[in-house]
């Protein structure tokens, strides 16, 4: 199984939410439709970022790094580039 550490970005506020999940599809519908609780009111988000692992431990290892000030200027700097 693979698993995905994402970063999404809400089209109208320019907010970016770091996440992980096995199924990135059906992940990303969950927050456009509204199911997740910290991201219903930024909607409709598109995905801006993503990277695969093989186990849980790496991918929620590089989430948790995602969400420091190191991890979100590695980010700043990625999607500057895009």
């Amino acid at each position: 199984m693979k698993y995905y550490v994402y970063v999404l970005e809400s089209e109208i506020h320019g907010r970016l939410y770091k996440g992980q999940t096995s199924d990135i599809d059906k992940r990303i519908k969950e927050h456009n439709l509204g199911k997740t609780k910290s991201t219903k009111g930024y909607k409709p988000w598109r995905l801006v970022y993503f990277e695969v692992y093989e186990t849980r431990e790496e991918v929620l290892e590089r989430e948790k790094y995602f969400k420091t000030g190191s991890g979100r200027a590695f980010l700043k700097e990625k999607l500057q580039k895009k």
